[in-house]
């Protein structure tokens, strides 16, 4: 099995927690996505729509975090990612997509590239915009956990798929000063997943590729 991926990308983070928890082994094969290298003849041939992660697998390849996330908790399913109750499967995927497919989208770097270099957006003001959006997405995270049983992660006594999506968006937030201040619930779960080492093994500075 293997990953290509690049250490920031938030989308790769989210599928190395999730390969971590699931006690799987698999090749590291990093693409710099900074230095351009997913836009390379060599990484077409892998990806057909040029991002990350792509996961390789028995001879098959297949993109896009969140479906490779459940393609592995269905090959997989110890420990299980989603609850079994089918309404409680819907809010944790709920709250993984708030993470996924509102925060993430507009703020991740081919976003804010273009921001820099075709609207020629100031990096101020670049900075404004992600701060803004990540910020008011998590408030509107955290309104989502207030509405759910106190629990020690995002939903439960163990980590799913609302975690792995969330411990990379703090991280990523963190590298632009994002202000996590009144969003107990949310700090919480984060706190609670970065005391495992499937979290710690996952993140940035872990990763072979990591500049930091």
């Amino acid at each position: 099995m293997k990953l290509y991926n690049y250490f920031r990308s938030s989308a790769s983070f989210r599928v190395r927690i999730v390969l971590n928890l699931k006690g799987l082994a698999y090749e590291y094969v990093p693409v710099h996505i900074a230095k351009g290298e997913h836009k390379q003849s060599a990484y077409a041939e892998v990806s057909a729509d040029g991002l990350v992660p792509t996961l390789e697998i028995d001879g098959r390849r297949l993109s896009q975090s969140m479906a490779i996330i459940e393609y592995l908790d269905e090959l997989h399913p110890e420990p299980a990612l989603l609850p079994a109750d089918p309404f409680e499967r819907a809010q944790v995927r709920a709250l993984s997509q708030s993470i996924a497919c509102e925060i993430h989208p507009i703020n991740n770097l081919r976003v804010l590239k273009y921001l820099t270099t075709v609207l020629h957006v100031s990096d101020e003001a670049k900075n404004a915009w992600y701060r803004h959006w990540v910020r008011s997405g998590l408030e509107a995270f955290e309104r989502q956990l207030a509405l759910l049983p106190e629990s020690t992660y995002c939903f439960g006594q163990t980590p799913t798929l609302a975690d792995c999506c969330l411990v990379p968006q703090i991280f990523n937030g963190q590298r632009f000063k994002v202000n996590f201040d009144g969003l107990p619930r949310t700090m919480a779960a984060f706190d609670a997943c970065m005391q495992l080492p499937a979290f710690q093994q996952a993140q940035p500075s872990a990763c072979p590729d990591n500049e930091a």
